[in-house]
């Protein structure tokens, strides 16, 4: 929300020094009630606001002694001596009042950067300013030759005085979305008024121009007005004008507009948009002339009806949308945008002003349907006051009246069939004590709830029954008036008592979460970097079986985002593209998130996933070493060390089968499956333009983590006596997997064998077809004593009759 300070002011009562509120007062009061400040920054019309520049008069002019189109000048700027300056301009004349930037002037040209005026010498002649031209200093586009200013202009006022170059203070509030009452300037004032009454112990009430002397003609009625749509528009207030002229508005007008952003375009247009932001009322106007029938109709029209918009874009229209019609079709989509027949031109000559209210959730789902976020829409679908309809319009048309002439042509149409009754509520002061931690006064809680619009209906020693106003459609329970007294009282009023009691709580997670923080942090070090993708994706990416399970979004915004996602890889390659396509080509991403399906029985599950993906180089090529590319046994080697970070050992891997892997394995520990690894699949990859290998991990989380939080960290002593190894090599079949040789070793049950690791995989036609060389190496350790070559022996000798016999490979001598 943007607030002026310059048009806020003209709603605030002034000090007794006849004094505005200071900008920093302000700036806190608007906090504390609620009104969060964000950012304070000035605005100028001009920018610089024509700082230093000053009005001079040329006393005389003489040809450059070293350059023939330029000329030397002196001016008289007010001060002692007049200014040298060198002149290029072919206009320049002696006795013209122009505009001189001095020494140290900084001049702000329309389309260049900032210029700061040093003395400088042109050709060897010294020239201690410059003489302005329009676009120099921002006043027009125009660079023919200097501005001449009319003759009665006094030398040496400065040029900010003479343009009345407009400048204010722009607060940016933080404006939470119940706070429909704080959208308009007559809103704000209304709260630092109430603010200012409370702690000032002063009543003041905000400035609104008066609409009682407006005088309307009665009984004529050029138009007819009638509401089908009751309850989508609950009151519906008009009013003809003819005879205005439709022109460029008073500069007033346009500088209040564009201090808040907004782009005057015309007086009819900007007095609707001034309205709406001095009162939070939005109005409409059409040209009367373009109402075929002479009749104004609220109502629904046909599902699929096309609408053209003020946009020229052509609309399908929904049966659930409330539209203005005449007798021939529609004017206006109610309450979001006006149409491109029945909007003022500057032909029109007599328009019919529309204030209405209209009901929110009709507004708001009207405006999402068709993309429409309009400052009208935003403001009904948050719930407009109903009792304001006919206050804004005839202070609308006052505003028309005076600044685009005409007269009024109606009486004031209001069609308000069933009266809104305000909304009462009952206030206990013991609840008022209980919910904000402070004992109030009756009569000052009286007087904030009284300063904001609230009416005492009942007053006893122990509660209050108050009506709520309508421009508070916020305000539905007793904590909600209770809320009101806080802003008003101030936040940091609140009595802090001396001791405060509190039953600590047990953070059950903090295991879990320090067993994530560990792998984060292994992963970091390593040089990954963590991405957080959308849980929200397109169902495009799925096939019909994978479909069958998923959550499905009831109401996306989005045809590219509406399930939940079934699985992590199709959002990680998401972003994997991204950086692909800005040439980051060798990543390191890791990610943690959920999964959502629905089973069999209708129940919804979503497991945690820890994902890992590589791909490119893991090690660039250099002077030393060629580069080296990632591959499924680095991907393999990380996802190990996660595994056995988290205190998880003996977990096996299977051959996986999965249309998304390329080649995978699937990792268990027992039963449960841990996860799966491996080369994402060539078509995938495809589908999104990848065209280099990516390695993808995934993870289960929760099965990882419930493993983990068994495991029990155990502690051992260095050993003390030296380990041993020994190698053997073995031709074996090239189908036979390695991890059936581990399994044969490890039945042997040999507790001295510490550790066994495959360190060469050799295959040749030499070996025989289809055969390969596997070498093992082997290492043997006891913690007691040292290990004797007959003891090794033994063993190695065991080992290899086993593979022989169970595995029949050949041990090679």
């Amino acid at each position: 929300m943007i607030i002026s300070y310059k048009w806020l002011n003209e709603y605030l009562p002034v000090s007794q020094g006849g004094q505005p509120v200071s900008v920093e007062r302000l700036s806190q009061i608007l906090t504390s009630i609620g009104l969060e400040v964000e950012a304070i920054h000035e605005y100028e019309e001009l920018k610089g606001g024509l700082k230093g520049l000053v009005i001079g008069e040329v006393l005389e002019t003489q040809p450059h002694p070293n350059a023939d189109k330029l000329k030397l000048t002196k001016v008289h700027i007010g001060a002692t001596a007049p200014l040298h300056i060198v002149c290029g301009a072919p206009n320049v004349a002696a006795g013209q009042k122009v505009i001189v930037a001095p020494v140290g002037t900084t001049i702000y040209p329309l389309n260049n950067d900032p210029v700061t005026m040093k003395l400088a010498k042109i050709r060897g002649e010294e020239s201690q300013g410059m003489i302005c031209a329009e676009d120099e200093i921002g006043l027009g586009a125009s660079h023919d030759g200097i501005m001449v200013l009319p003759a009665d202009v006094k030398p040496g006022t400065p040029a900010s005085e003479y343009f009345q170059s407009y400048s204010d203070t722009i607060f940016e509030i933080g404006l939470t979305p119940n706070r429909m009452d704080a959208m308009s300037h007559w809103g704000v004032a209304r709260d630092v008024c109430a603010y200012l009454s409370h702690h000032d112990k002063k009543a003041v009430r905000p400035k609104l121009p008066e609409t009682n002397s407006f005088k309307a003609p009665k009984g004529k009625a050029p138009l007819k007005v009638t509401v089908e749509n009751k309850t989508a528009c609950p009151r519906y207030s008009g009013i003809c004008i003819d005879n205005i002229k439709v022109a460029e508005s008073p500069k007033w007008l346009q500088h209040f507009l564009k201090a808040i952003g907004l782009r005057p375009i015309n007086n009819i247009v900007d007095i609707t948009n001034f309205i709406q932001h001095e009162t939070g009322q939005p109005l409409h106007a059409f040209d009367a002339d373009k109402i075929r029938g002479n009749q104004v109709i609220v109502k629904n029209l046909p599902e699929g009806t096309l609408f053209t918009t003020l946009d020229e874009k052509e609309r399908k229209l929904s049966a659930e949308d409330l539209m203005i019609c005449d007798a021939e079709g529609g004017m206006c989509i109610g309450g979001v945008f006006g149409g491109l027949e029945s909007g003022v031109t500057d032909k029109t000559k007599r328009i019919f002003i529309e204030s209405a209210c209209f009901d929110p959730v009709t507004i708001r789902k009207t405006s999402f349907r068709h993309g429409l976020r309009t400052d009208a829409a935003t403001r009904f679908e948050k719930g407009t006051d109903i009792s304001a309809t006919v206050t804004v319009l005839k202070r609308a048309a006052a505003l028309i009246l005076e600044i685009c002439g005409g007269t009024l042509s109606s009486d004031i149409y209001d069609i308000y069939p069933e009266q809104q009754p305000r909304k009462e509520i009952a206030l206990k002061y013991h609840y008022l004590k209980k919910l904000s931690g402070k004992n109030y006064h009756p009569d000052a809680v009286k007087s904030i709830l009284q300063s904001l619009g609230f009416e005492v209906e009942k007053d006893t020693i122990d509660s209050l029954l108050i009506s709520v106003p309508y421009h508070k459609p916020d305000i539905q329970l007793p904590a909600d008036v209770v809320e009101e007294i806080l802003r008003i009282d101030g936040l940091d009023n609140v009595e802090i008592p001396t001791s405060i009691k509190i039953t600590p709580s047990m953070d059950e997670t903090i295991e879990s979460e320090s067993i994530k923080e560990k792998v984060v942090s292994f992963l970091v070090g390593s040089g990954h970097h963590e991405i957080l993708t959308n849980s929200i994706t397109n169902k495009a990416y799925y096939s019909e079986q994978e479909l069958s399970t998923v959550v499905k979004m009831k109401n996306s915004l989005s045809t590219e985002l509406n399930i939940m996602r079934p699985d992590m890889l199709e959002t990680g390659l998401e972003i994997i593209v991204r950086n692909l396509n800005r040439k980051n080509e060798n990543l390191r991403l890791f990610e943690f998130g959920k999964t959502y399906s629905v089973n069999k029985k209708g129940k919804f599950e979503e497991p945690e996933h820890l994902c890992v993906y590589l791909t490119g180089n893991q090690q660039t090529a250099g002077w030393k070493q060629p580069g080296i590319k990632y591959d499924f046994f680095a991907l393999k080697g990380i996802v190990e060390k996660t595994l056995v970070l988290c205190g998880l050992t003996g977990f096996q891997y299977d051959e996986l089968k999965e249309t998304n892997f390329q080649y995978g394995l699937e990792i268990k520990s027992g039963t449960v499956s841990l996860g799966k690894l491996g080369t994402v699949h060539k078509n995938l990859l495809t589908r999104f333009d990848i065209k280099q290998p990516v390695f993808y991990a995934d993870l289960n989380w929760t099965a990882i983590l419930k493993a983990a939080l068994k495991h029990k960290t155990q502690f051992a002593p260095i050993p003390r006596f030296p380990a041993v190894q020994r190698d053997i090599a073995m031709i074996a079949p090239q189908e036979l997997p390695y991890r059936s040789v581990e399994a044969a070793i490890q039945k042997l049950n040999l507790k001295k064998l510490q550790s066994v690791q495959l360190f060469d995989v050799f295959v040749s036609d030499k070996l025989g077809a289809g055969k390969k060389s596997l070498a093992v190496n082997f290492t043997f350790l006891d913690d007691e004593k040292t290990l004797t070559d007959t003891e090794i022996d033994g063993w190695m000798k065991k080992i290899m009759q086993s593979l022989e016999r169970d595995l029949q490979v050949e041990i090679r001598k």
